[in-house]
């Protein structure tokens, strides 16, 4: 498990104009509404003309300053991709490798002329199973290439986290959540008759007799793995989901899929324990195995590969593939560019790479400076934090303090970068390569199961604008590319910086000590580490929480899910609080100086809300709705603002205020 900081982008289209910054202080004043106050709205104020002069692009479904910069790092990226791509490389050498995976994905004329020929050696495979076991062997030998009903990964045990071991946990849906298969929302039954028609058309495309057929078939068998799955809130609990056993012990408890030759085909023949994440979902999908027809089977993965495979198909795949998860379920008008639907793709398949030639061009040893001195700040507020608690015992406090003090930080870039001499990649075979990537990948952590975990790893590559929080590890990463304006400004002043990147920082910080990040220790062992007095004090903090998240509507007659986004509301207002500490304390004790007609600490608050600029088409806020963990960005701006102190003095807010809260009712944790 680990938190990151923003959701996921559905997509990245061309650029937008850049903000205008003020010169003096850094916030983009530009962007400001005036015809509503901060005391109302600080989103609104903060960004209001920034959102009416600035529609979402065509081909996205989003758009706000996590994208902008994820535009700004695809572009970076794609001029030295197509640096490489201009010149001959050395044959095997990862700039060959780069070049070549980059321009046979953008190869639209020789992947449409090749048809169905590259994929079709992986539906001859399914067309040959005749076998419960070979339906075992197959789902084995695709780990990491398809989303399927049981999947397998290595990660650190929770209890033992210095020790990598396997995990098995559910999958297999095609569309986002269970919840578009099992609830009665009209929006939701209509993405799910989107993916009926583009299920129909995937068969169609592929020669099925009966695409119609076909498609009811592979919908039915999808809800019923639906029925059987754990919702998102269930989900996030580590203890629930930490359930080891013996391979024999799993076999037994889940018949109807043969483990053996399952867990050998994915390269983890006996391992000595494993743990199961949904044992309930785990247990019923098995028996799905062993009971639903193999001709069902078989239609389902059929049409699972094509629909992965489309990006890399002859058009009209590509176009069923946009029609349903770009259009119908995120919105978006149109497709990505071909160019950055293929920096997307390198990145994922030699991420690691691409990122050593990113740093080198990007990100200057400065920037990194400046943050370790910013991230020693916000550790030291957040001590002074614990230190000042009033709901948490002394034995408690100290043992917080002890957790805090094992932090590992991890700036901009990895210290060793991946290996990526055994992937092979192939100038003009754009399907291969994804293929033989994601194996590639896959088989890297496979080789994990019960060796000494990698401390050095990064979840991230340095190009990713986001950042996280890992508790197996106890550490805090932000990638390079995060480290930009709006959220990092060499240029801008503290309060700027602060206000932004800060709170990004005190964000992850925070997750440690989450609902879900303060069962692991320092050490990153799951184990309970509170009192019971204290444990319940900070469970009825977080209920206020989920309170006052649960009544914000983020699409008409939608609330957010306070409970699902509860760690992420912790982590944003915990964050803000100590990222405001800090900052005090760079004052010495001093005013800080007014700079546009603005105090310090009105930046800074501006600052946070200008880094949660954000607006979204309506079918991706439905989605997220049901898949994200974090709450819609202006009511992550707002929510934190109104219980925190210091907005309510540097605005001067009053009864009658819509962000008014009373000083009592104002909810603080850490």
């Amino acid at each position: 498990m680990s938190n990151g900081l923003a959701m996921a982008a559905a997509a990245t289209p061309a650029a937008m104009p850049t903000e205008a910054a003020s010169a003096a202080s850094g916030i983009d004043t530009q962007a400001f509404d005036r015809k509503v106050r901060a005391q109302d709205d600080l989103f609104q104020a903060a960004n209001g003309a920034w959102l009416k002069a600035t529609p979402i692009p065509a081909d996205k479904s989003s758009y706000g300053a996590f994208e902008q910069l994820a535009d700004q790092s695809d572009r970076q990226v794609r001029a030295l991709v197509e640096k490489l791509a201009a010149s001959p490389q050395p044959d095997g050498s990862v700039a060959q490798k780069i070049a070549a995976y980059y321009t046979s994905f953008i190869d639209l004329p020789a992947i449409d002329q090749a048809g169905l020929a590259p994929t079709q050696a992986r539906l001859d495979g399914i067309a040959a199973i005749q076998a419960r076991t070979d339906l075992a062997r197959w789902l084995g030998e695709n780990q990491g290439l398809s989303n399927l009903p049981v999947n397998l990964t290595v990660m650190p045990d929770p209890t033992q986290p210095r020790v990598n071991r396997v995990m098995a946990l559910q999958g297999g849906l095609g569309l986002p959540d269970r919840d578009y298969y099992l609830k009665s929302d009209a929006k939701l039954r209509q993405a799910k008759t989107a993916y009926l028609v583009y299920l129909s058309t995937l068969a169609r495309l592929s020669g099925e007799s009966q695409p119609e057929r076909a498609a009811a078939r592979v919908l039915a068998l999808e809800t019923r793995i639906a029925r059987l799955q754990w919702d998102k809130v269930a989900d996030r609990d580590p203890i629930k989901t930490y359930n080891p056993m013996t391979p024999a012990e799993l076999a037994k408890r889940a018949p109807g899929l043969d483990w053996p030759q399952f867990l050998k085909a994915g390269q983890l023949a006996e391992p000595e324990l494993l743990s199961v994440r949904q044992p309930s979902a785990v247990v019923g999908l098995a028996g799905l195995v062993g009971s639903v027809p193999l001709s069902d089977w078989k239609l389902y993965l059929k049409l699972h590969v094509l629909d992965e495979s489309a990006p890399v198909l002859p058009q009209a795949f590509r176009d069923a593939h946009f029609a349903f998860r770009g259009a119908a379920l995120t919105g978006a008008k149109q497709a990505l560019p071909r160019w950055q639907q293929g920096i997307s793709d390198v990145n994922g398949a030699l991420g690691e790479a691409v990122g050593q030639l990113y740093v080198a061009a990007h990100f200057p040893p400065a920037a990194k400076a400046r943050m370790q001195e910013m991230v020693v700040r916000l550790l030291a507020a957040y001590r002074d934090s614990i230190d000042g608690l009033s709901w948490m015992t002394p034995a408690t406090q100290a043992a917080a303090r002890e957790k805090l003090a094992k932090y590992m930080v991890k700036i901009g870039y990895p210290d060793a970068w991946r290996d990526y001499s055994k992937l092979e990649v192939r100038a003009g075979d754009a399907l291969g390569n994804s293929l033989r990537a994601a194996a590639f990948e896959y088989r890297r952590v496979a080789q994990r199961a019960s060796q000494p975990v990698d401390r050095s790893e990064w979840e991230m590559t340095p190009q990713t604008v986001n950042a996280y929080y890992n508790p197996a590890f106890n550490e805090i990463v932000f990638p390079a590319a995060i480290l930009q304006a709006p959220f990092f400004d060499m240029a801008a002043d503290d309060a700027v910086n602060y206000g932004a990147i800060g709170a990004v920082i005190g964000h992850e910080i925070s997750h440690g000590f989450d609902d879900e990040g303060s069962q692991y220790d320092g050490d990153g062992v799951l184990r309970n580490w509170w009192t019971a007095q204290d444990r319940k004090a900070f469970d009825a903090i977080g209920a206020r929480l989920v309170a006052q998240f649960s009544k914000y509507e983020s699409l008409p007659g939608k609330a957010i899910n306070g409970r699902l986004t509860l760690g992420e509301n912790i982590a944003d207002l915990s964050g803000l609080q100590i990222a405001y500490k800090a900052y005090q304390n760079t004052l010495g004790g001093k005013p800080a100086p007014v700079l546009d007609g603005l105090s310090g600490d009105q930046r800074f608050f501006y600052a946070w809300a200008q880094a949660w600029r954000y607006q979204a088409r309506e079918a991706l806020s439905l989605q997220l709705l049901s898949v994200d963990p974090h709450a819609p960005p202006k009511f992550r701006a707002n929510g934190a603002a109104l219980n925190h102190d210091g907005f309510h003095e540097a605005f001067g807010t009053q009864t009658g205020d819509a962000m008014f809260k009373a000083p009592a009712q104002r909810i603080r944790i850490w």
